[in-house]
């Protein structure tokens, strides 16, 4: 906390002087996951039976990971500051189920090369894994990962259901909550926005809606269970709220979780279950179990 007021304090004061970049050191700290997550003991194991290869982006080298003899993919995505090793409770349960776990290192991420990354290098290396291994059965994507997921699913990649856990609905949540932790004053959020469009995305037309999972529900069919804990103070609740409404009942079903926070969810063990129990339900009977509440720690489907 507080290296966080300070670098807020210093940003903002240097932003009222025209020979100063703080505008520059916002966007490096906003595009630079910064740290790296390791593989944790417990993770250690699957992570190291995993099968690997790599897939390069934009010049930089991605790992990737696959379990399994290949029948009935599932495609695994990691959020910001995090890593495929995340996963080894879904690797496991899936590979229990006879289903193939798929997986990556964003840029920056994990044991991946580069220092920085793009949404758009997360859609590419989604669709160029799903050309290797796909259609995918299913996902299960976590936090970033989530609008990561649904850009490449409205994009044409073959996904056929979807567990999205502690999600980003709208790309511009990623500056505003950004913008938020810093304390970014007016002109320092107007500089980033610009620097986001100009320098990280250029080319990539209207960013704000064309990677706001909200705005292209029709060009997803598939269904989704969203997992979203009350407590999460890195993505709030409202951001599972919006997927519902965009999305709707029909197609989407809300399940939400107590105590557990942003990371903690993803490997809860009864989220894990009902993520495995929707993905591999006969696809009429998804969209009911994922009306199931996840047990103590969870409440009933929103």
């Amino acid at each position: 906390m507080a290296a966080t007021a300070l670098v807020r304090t210093a940003l903002n004061a240097t932003s009222r002087i025209a020979t100063a970049p703080p505008g520059r050191v916002a966007f490096e700290l906003f595009r630079n996951p910064l740290l790296r997550g390791r593989v944790r003991p417990a993770e250690r194991d699957l992570h190291e039976r995993a099968t690997t290869g790599e897939l390069v982006v934009n010049g930089k080298r991605a790992r990737v990971y696959h379990w399994g003899d290949g029948r009935r993919p599932v495609l695994l995505v990691h959020g910001w500051r995090s890593r495929a090793s995340r996963f080894t409770p879904y690797v496991r349960g899936l590979l229990d189920l006879g289903l193939s776990p798929v997986a990556f290192d964003a840029p920056g991420h994990g044991d991946s090369a580069g220092r920085a990354t793009t949404i758009l290098e997360y859609r590419e290396l989604i669709g160029r894994l799903a050309e290797r291994h796909g259609p995918f059965e299913g996902a299960v994507a976590h936090s970033f990962g989530t609008c990561c997921t649904l850009l490449a699913m409205a994009e044409g990649v073959p996904v056929g259901r979807l567990v999205a856990v502690a999600g980003v609905a709208e790309f511009a949540y990623l500056v505003d909550g950004f913008s938020t932790v810093l304390g970014l004053n007016d002109r320092l959020r107007a500089d980033l926005v610009r620097r986001i469009e100009r320098v990280l995305l250029p080319g990539a037309g209207d960013i704000w809606q064309r990677f706001d999972a909200t705005r292209r529900p029709e060009l997803v069919t598939a269904p989704i269970l969203v997992v979203h804990d009350e407590d999460d103070d890195v993505v709030p609740l409202r951001q599972a709220h919006l997927l519902r409404a965009a999305y709707g009942e029909r197609q989407l079903r809300l399940l939400t979780t107590r105590g557990l926070g942003h990371s903690r969810v993803l490997v809860e063990p009864a989220v894990v279950d009902n993520a495995l129990a929707f993905l591999t339900a006969p696809r009429p009977l998804a969209l009911e179990l994922a009306r199931v509440p996840a047990g103590p720690a969870a409440l009933p489907a929103a």
